[in-house]
């Protein structure tokens, strides 16, 4: 079998030196690179979890304040994380903090509400982490967060035209990479910003692109049953999963 895992690390290493190199204009005044600070969480989620192939890369969007930002794994919800994925490293300070974002590592107390939905999900359907990543693996298209003055997130695609150009060209970059590491057969975006920068940095050439509906807890759609309707979409996209799913939507 093919061993990704060093590949992954690299890649995460060479993402998180572009990004650091790019710079943002208010309203983001504080940017987080969890890659950095978090690198050893972060680290031990790809040697533990990325051991290629696979058959389906789930993409997310980037950080959440309470999940990848406290910790450096993908929706790492601080429970979850060390709970089920059976993570827990020491976790350093970023250079600039926002006094309203600490970070706090896996002392953090806070709920990461995505990260619960997607890794309760997980654990749900197929019961240990080492049955989901026999199959899947979980990567961020863009490792940073940012923030206003106020403490308010911004997502990436909130960028003016300019920053998200270069932003991306590095996250196009480390995403094509990953998916030359780990050969998989579909990528499928959670949520639709994902999505679209999956179509756009992979094109149709070689994997086939799927979507599901994002957790957040800013969704409608994600509070009347995240687990159902994320089960739903990928059943619909001709993804097998254990019949414990099936009898759920």
């Amino acid at each position: 079998m093919l061993r990704a895992v060093p590949t992954l690390v690299r890649i995460a290493r060479d993402l998180s030196e572009g990004v650091d190199g790019l710079r943002f204009a208010p309203p983001v005044t504080h940017v987080y690179n969890p890659l950095v600070y978090a690198g050893k969480a972060h680290a031990r989620y790809a040697e533990r979890y990325g051991a290629g192939p696979k058959e389906i890369v789930l993409l997310g969007m980037n950080p959440g304040p309470f999940g990848m930002a406290q910790n450096g794994v993908p929706f790492g919800d601080v429970t979850m994380v060390r709970d089920w994925l059976q993570i827990e490293e020491s976790v350093d300070v970023p250079a600039h903090v926002h006094p309203k974002r600490p970070v706090l590592g896996f002392n953090c107390t806070r709920s990461e509400v995505s990260g619960t939905r997607l890794w309760g999900w997980a654990r749900d359907v197929f019961g240990t982490p080492e049955r989901f990543f026999t199959r899947f693996y979980v990567y961020n298209y863009c490792p940073l967060v940012f923030m206003a003055e106020s403490g308010r997130n911004i997502t990436p695609d909130k960028l003016p035209t300019s920053e998200r150009a270069a932003l991306f060209a590095v996250c196009d970059e480390a995403l094509r990479a990953v998916v030359a590491s780990l050969t998989p057969a579909r990528v499928v975006g959670i949520g639709a910003f994902a999505h679209t920068r999956a179509e756009r940095a992979l094109g149709t050439d070689g994997v086939t692109l799927g979507r599901m509906p994002h957790p957040s807890p800013a969704s409608p759609l994600a509070n009347r049953g995240w687990a159902a309707a994320a089960t739903a979409a990928l059943l619909a996209q001709g993804i097998a999963l254990p019949d414990a799913a099936r009898a759920e939507v």
